[in-house]
């Protein structure tokens, strides 16, 4: 797990098995205080232990919890209303069936500026 904290900045999680994939993600949303997590269940442990960021980016297919449980858990719990979430995946037909309850659809791969870009029109 990667932390970058800066209390000024507003939350991220970024939720993806892939360790380069997600410290591409970190650094892309460098306009956040980013959290990475690599693994569905750890990821679901601290959004049950109250931590509330205001981005998500979900990776599908995951180890542990699959990233459509994490987002059915996130759109289920009041708090997180105002989260953000931004799957990331290369199963299109997974993704495309979930479009509604994510705010964005991102297909793999994910360019790093088009990341970033995004990332600075959520903050």
């Amino acid at each position: 797990m990667v932390l970058f904290l800066n209390k000024e900045k507003p939350l991220a999680l970024v939720v993806e098995d892939d360790e380069n994939l997600a410290n591409a993600f970190g650094y892309a949303l460098e306009v956040f205080d980013v959290k990475i997590i690599y693994d569905g269940s750890a990821a679901m442990e601290w959004l049950r232990e109250g931590n509330t960021p205001s981005v998500v980016v979900l990776d599908l297919n995951l180890p542990g919890v699959s990233g459509e449980d994490i987002l059915t858990y996130i759109r289920a719990i009041e708090r997180f209303s105002d989260t953000r979430v931004f799957l990331a995946s290369a199963n299109h037909l997974l993704s495309k069936s979930l479009r509604d309850q994510a705010d964005l659809v991102l297909l793999k791969p994910i360019g790093f500026r088009q990341l970033q870009l995004l990332a600075n029109r959520f903050k």
